[in-house]
């Protein structure tokens, strides 16, 4: 039996929680459930919330690095039209773009890679 039942929260080290929040919160359309400048939240009724925590010092992992770090994928209708709207909320697109074209990698405004992959990839 695993011990392990159900993700509630996906945690993103931060400089600014409440922007970075409020960047994600534009771009998924979820609720703020919680916000301070140490912590911040959001969610969209689902058990997952995605949450921001305020890291002294903070330094974007980079992309890419060469170092292992965790990223967020997001599957979307249209993954060129994803992307520019992304682009317009603060986000950046990396030269480095690995995929042959089956995602587009982008960045949030601290650096944290992302991936947008479409509805139908993997179908």
């Amino acid at each position: 039996m695993p011990v392990l039942k159900q993700l509630s929260t996906v945690v993103i080290d931060c400089a600014d929680p409440t922007a970075l929040a409020a960047f994600y919160q534009k771009a998924t359309g979820w609720e703020i459930t919680h916000n301070d400048q140490d912590f911040a939240s959001l969610g969209n009724g689902t058990p997952v919330q995605l949450a921001f925590v305020r890291v002294d010092g903070y330094r974007s992992p980079g992309w890419p690095d060469g170092t292992r770090h965790v990223h967020l994928d997001f599957t979307v209708a249209d993954v060129d039209g994803a992307a520019e709207e992304l682009l317009g909320l603060g986000a950046s697109r990396p030269e480095f773009q690995p995929g042959d074209g089956q995602w587009i990698v982008l960045t949030d405004p601290e650096g944290h890679p992302f991936c947008l992959t479409s509805a139908t990839t993997g179908e």
